[in-house]
């Protein structure tokens, strides 16, 4: 039992709706909920194999789940092993924008007589047992009350998150298409991989919370068919909101792309335009820096200056044209 102190981050009884005051142990709100109206809510933080076997054995929990529970590497689904309901979910969570997304995973056990939720990573769900135990006429329905305020409760936290990308894909879309000479790609490129990340929590669960809404579960009453149906139509519009931010990355990479093209292509023709005047001084020291004796206007007392014009008038007339055709 010390063992289990260790992961069990609450353990309680409900009876028609109202949490039972007194705190009791595993098996004492095990036998507690086979009681008719009642059912025992039980929130496990990363448990080992080891730890999670006492509660599996309690719960009569299938191999199958533990096993999935334990290692917490699952796609959001949903599935059935016998009366109890498994549901994997995944939760998202980003502090600043300075911080990368960070992934957890819950996977619920959802049966008539109990509720067992096991948390890998980030989705504390403290505030989410005050907010239920507030809703007494709903909790009366049972387990799949929890179930909806759990699910209602990560598509929100993807709500938030995605309403925080999207400020960053604005700036990002600013940055690319503004006349300063920025190369965001490493920015973009982050971004997609938080949204990619944020896209494989969010898509799977979309097909998952449809069967629990069509009421195709016992453990879930047909009372609460609508409330799993708004979350699915929540759902629905976070997914394809970050279905958007993929699209409006593409672009704005390939944009960003054509950018540092374009403007590699207009450095290239202002040097070429700089190669091309620097030419011509060049060509003149060159050919008198010969040292052949007889060579032409070599002796003459303004030959020096007048080179020097006409160096000076053919770099200004290289120059205007340069400038005429935009490569200076």
């Amino acid at each position: 039992m010390a063992i289990l102190r260790r992961v069990i981050v609450d353990c309680g009884v409900y009876e028609k709706g109202r949490r039972r005051e007194e705190k009791l142990g595993l098996e004492q709100a095990r036998e507690a909920s086979r009681a008719e109206g009642a059912f025992v809510w039980l929130g496990v933080v990363e448990p080992s194999a080891e730890e999670f076997e006492g509660i599996a054995r309690q719960f009569s929990l299938h191999e199958l789940a533990v096993e999935d529970a334990v290692k917490a590497q699952q796609r959001p689904k949903v599935e059935l092993f016998g009366d109890t309901l498994l549901v994997v979910v995944k939760t998202i969570c980003r502090p600043d924008s300075s911080h990368p997304i960070e992934v957890g995973e819950l996977l619920l056990f959802v049966n008539s007589d109990f509720i067992i939720t096991v948390r890998h990573g980030e989705g504390e769900l403290s505030s989410v047992r005050e907010r239920v135990e507030r809703r007494p006429d709903l909790l009366a329905h049972g387990t799949g009350v929890v179930l909806y305020a759990i699910l209602d409760h990560v598509v929100d936290g993807y709500g938030e998150v995605a309403q925080a990308v999207d400020g960053e894909v604005q700036v990002v879309e600013r940055e690319v298409f503004s006349a300063e000479r920025t190369n965001p790609a490493e920015q973009i490129y982050k971004l997609e991989r938080e949204v990619l990340d944020l896209y494989r929590a969010v898509s799977p669960l979309l097909e998952a919370v449809d069967e629990i809404g069509e009421g195709r579960f016992e453990a879930i009453p047909s009372e609460l068919d609508d409330y799993f149906r708004d979350v699915h139509d929540h759902l629905q519009r976070v997914t394809g909101r970050v279905a958007g931010f993929r699209a409006l990355l593409d672009s704005a990479l390939q944009a960003n792309l054509t950018q540092v093209s374009v403007r590699q292509n207009e450095d290239m023709r202002k040097i070429s335009a700089w190669v091309a005047i620097a030419a011509v001084p060049t060509m003149v020291a060159g050919i008198y820096g010969m040292n052949f004796d007889h060579m032409p206007e070599l002796h003459w007392r303004y030959g020096y200056f007048t080179v020097l014009v006409l160096i000076a008038l053919v770099c200004l007339a290289l120059y205007r044209r340069f400038k005429r055709v935009g490569w200076l």
